[in-house]
């Protein structure tokens, strides 16, 4: 049986430029630079209207304590977060512009959010 040799036709796979993105030209370079990113306005805590709401979609039954109407950058809200966490003695995370927080915390979330400074208000039923 005789093997073959692909002669002076790269294949697909060995080719380094078509493993990942497959685009061909772009005009302005690497579109997923830091460049191209909205920058995020970091307002104080008493121009935000922040939402707590407790929720249980999509999470099997386990209910989780959702912050929403933040606009802090990433690190802001990731400090914030941590604070909230071992405030409520929970784990959770914080999302795009949203914290969650394991547990039913709505009561206490809203008293620490106030003390903060933060016009805060609980939603949903």
């Amino acid at each position: 049986m005789a093997s073959r040799k692909n002669k002076g036709v790269d294949s697909p796979s060995s080719n380094k430029a078509t493993r990942g993105d497959r685009t061909v030209y772009s005009e302005f370079g690497d579109t997923h630079s830091a460049a191209f990113e909205r920058g995020v306005q970091e307002l104080p805590p008493n121009q935000q209207d922040l939402r707590i709401q407790a929720s249980r979609k999509g999470r099997k039954g386990k209910t989780v304590t959702v912050i929403s109407g933040f606009q802090l950058k990433p690190e802001s809200l990731t400090a914030l977060a941590k604070k909230l966490k071992a405030q409520c003695g929970s784990g959770g995370t914080a999302k795009e512009n949203t914290i969650e927080i394991q547990g039913d915390h709505a009561q206490k979330l809203l008293g620490l959010l106030i003390e903060k400074g933060y016009r805060a208000k609980i939603s949903g039923g």
